[in-house]
């Protein structure tokens, strides 16, 4: 039968659904390529699933071939799939059946597996570049034509007999003279690198294979060596170092999902809004911003997620949230949260080695997902003073870097029965020196937590376990770390501690700061600390990160004055010596004992960080004036 030409109208509803196509369901034209490219191996499939029923010709292996003419400015994607005879054409290309391109839009946007080819179009994606589209096709069926169908843009289009020799379909694209940029060799070649990449059928740009075909997420994972993981991941994140563990994702129940996820090395700058992950559609890449597919905690990961089954719309460029993407976030997590456990439990050592890149993960995650949560109680590990334990799943676990860390659960074994509710710890090894190397000196383990994260994970786990207290070295000594001795009064009535007190206060001359002294335990206790009750520092450090700034130090604070150091004790004994001279009210001797005082708590407060850059060049200055002194009375 030989084909008659003809003309007619593609029949829509509406007076053309090309600019609604252009302008509404497509957010980038350069996804045009994945389309067709899609379409294809689409094509190839059928072709060989009709086969193998006996209803077409097998063919050679499927393959897409693109063809750049550069004079002509046309751009051909060809496969050797199934093909169309003239009547399907009028069927999948011509009757877009609906009451308007309105409907039309709705429909798919919410239909969940609107992915590739309904009603064409995918196809029709083609005019968002191109001014004319042919497509000539023979279908693969016995005794088939081949036909040529051309389409302006308009509604108009022509089908006529044509010259194909084999089975398959070729889409000309006639561009625009603003869309040349698709005739250039290079940019064909970054388009199917990134979307078709792993695709399982050959793409060829004039004749050279461009893409991998591989995907190795939908293999077994007992197909895959390490070495294997971890060339994709190189490949997918070039110079970004190895990766510290993966987790594989696979299951076809009670939705179809394949992928590798990644931990990255911690390198400040992981992505908590949009992620890095990347998600494929039946090998074929769709976005990298799954924020609404898996959980905000571990948006940071990498690697990829391919699912046919995540609800995207028409145009696969944004993600429909329903039951069952939470569903899949769930699961996703779960898988992360086994492999953390498996790690944790094989391999303790590698676990703490590689600890401080996992903890963001772990701890937001706990925050956020109560099951998570509970998946990862006891995974959760802080850095301790205490020696390594022997043998490999000791507590404390040393790493080769010669950090140590523990679980709060062995920390609080470890702990005299009387205070096992308490939990010391740290955020600042330097900025608490002189706190922690007191409670150290009589043999109290002291964790070493977070600065950032642990401002609201320690309130967490408080709230979690409300047995329990924690209580950072620098909010308040307890009488471990005092000696308990009498002290003589003197003919006033004022024992030692007390006239330390008057002195401090009188020179410091600042209601906001409460004096306290107490004889502090060891020789090498510093003169003066800088205490922080634990609840009122944790509304500072609160308002400091809902103001996105650093801590400071509050206004209010307790100045701890050790009265057993020597130069406290040289303080009394120069302030009691003095004799007032003058009208000043005040002699030589107590002068410098008001400014050694200073002194004194303005290097409490150096160590805590408490001095603001705009006060350490008049703290400088005081210093030097303060040693003038010091060299004038000793010569």
């Amino acid at each position: 039968m030989v084909l008659q030409a003809e003309q007619g109208q593609i029949q829509i509803h509406t007076e053309n659904i090309f600019p609604i196509i252009k302008k509404a369901v497509y957010s980038g034209h350069e996804v045009f390529l994945r389309e067709l490219v899609s379409n294809g191996v689409d094509a190839i499939s059928k072709r060989r699933m009709a086969a193998m029923a006996g209803d077409c010709s097998e063919g050679s292996e499927g393959k897409i071939s693109i063809r750049i003419d550069r004079e002509a400015k046309t751009l051909t994607i060809s496969d050797n799939g199934i093909g169309m005879t003239a009547d399907e054409v009028k069927r999948y290309i011509n009757q877009v059946a609906f009451s308007s391109a309105e409907d039309f839009l709705e429909k798919y946007k919410q239909e969940s597996d609107a992915i590739i080819g309904h009603f064409g179009l995918g196809f029709y994606s083609s005019f968002m570049v191109a001014k004319q589209v042919e497509l000539v096709t023979r279908s693969a069926r016995e005794g088939s034509e081949a036909v040529r169908w051309s389409c302006d843009g308009s509604p108009n289009f022509s089908l006529e007999a044509a010259e194909r020799s084999e089975a398959g379909t070729d889409v000309i694209l006639h561009l625009m003279d603003e869309e040349e940029e698709y005739i250039e060799p290079a940019r064909i070649r970054t388009l199917i690198t990134t979307y078709c990449d792993f695709m399982p059928v050959e793409v060829q740009l004039e004749g050279e294979t461009i893409n991998k075909r591989e995907a190795p997420w939908r293999k077994s994972p007992r197909d895959l060596t390490d070495n294997d993981y971890i060339e994709l991941y190189r490949y997918l994140y070039p110079f970004q170092g190895d990766p510290l563990l993966w987790v594989h994702l696979n299951t076809d129940y009670p939705y179809n999902l394949q992928g590798i996820l990644y931990f990255p090395k911690s390198t400040g700058r992981a992505d908590w809004e949009k992620g890095e992950i990347k998600l494929y559609c039946n090998q074929v890449f769709v976005s990298d911003s799954i924020k609404e597919v898996v959980p905000r905690y571990l948006l940071p990961l990498r690697g990829v997620i391919d699912s046919p089954d995540i609800p995207l719309n028409v145009s696969r460029s944004a993600l429909q949230t329903d039951r069952r993407v939470r569903s899949i976030g769930n699961f996703v997590a779960k898988k992360v949260g086994d492999r953390l456990k498996e790690l944790h439990r094989d391999e303790p050592k590698r676990y703490a080695e590689i600890w401080e890149s996992l903890a963001p993960f772990i701890k937001i995650g706990a925050m956020e997902d109560e099951k998570f949560a509970d998946q990862v109680a006891e995974l959760v590990l802080f850095g301790t003073t205490a020696a390594a334990a022997e043998g490999e799943a000791a507590d404390p676990i040393g790493g080769d870097d010669g950090k140590v860390f523990t679980t709060l659960t062995g920390y609080r074994s470890r702990l005299a029965s009387d205070n096992d509710k308490r939990i010391l710890y740290c955020t600042d090894e330097a900025g608490q020196a002189g706190a922690l190397a007191l409670w150290k000196s009589q043999g109290a383990e002291v964790l070493l937590a977070d600065t950032f994260i642990d401002t609201q994970f320690i309130p967490w786990l408080e709230y979690r376990h409300e047995e329990l207290k924690f209580q950072r070295v620098d909010s308040e000594l307890d009488d471990s770390l005092q000696e308990k001795e009498s002290e003589l009064k003197d003919s006033e009535g004022k024992d030692s501690s007390e006239k330390v007190r008057d002195l401090f206060k009188g020179a410091l001359n600042n209601d906001k700061v409460t004096i306290q002294v107490q004889a502090l335990k060891g020789d090498n206790a510093p003169a003066a600390l800088i205490l922080l009750p634990e609840q009122m520092r944790r509304i500072n450090d609160m308002g400091a990160l809902m103001e996105q700034r650093l801590p400071g130090l509050p206004d209010h604070h307790v100045l701890l004055v050790n009265r057993k150091h020597r130069l406290v004790e040289g303080l009394l004994k120069l302030s009691a010596g003095s004799v007032i001279t003058g009208g000043t009210g005040s002699s030589p001797s107590q002068q410098l004992a008001d400014d050694l005082s200073r002194h004194v708590y303005e290097m409490a407060r150096l160590a805590v960080g408490g001095l603001e850059p705009n006060q350490l060049a008049g703290f400088q200055q005081r210093s030097c004036d303060l040693m003038g002194k010091l060299m004038d009375r000793g010569l």
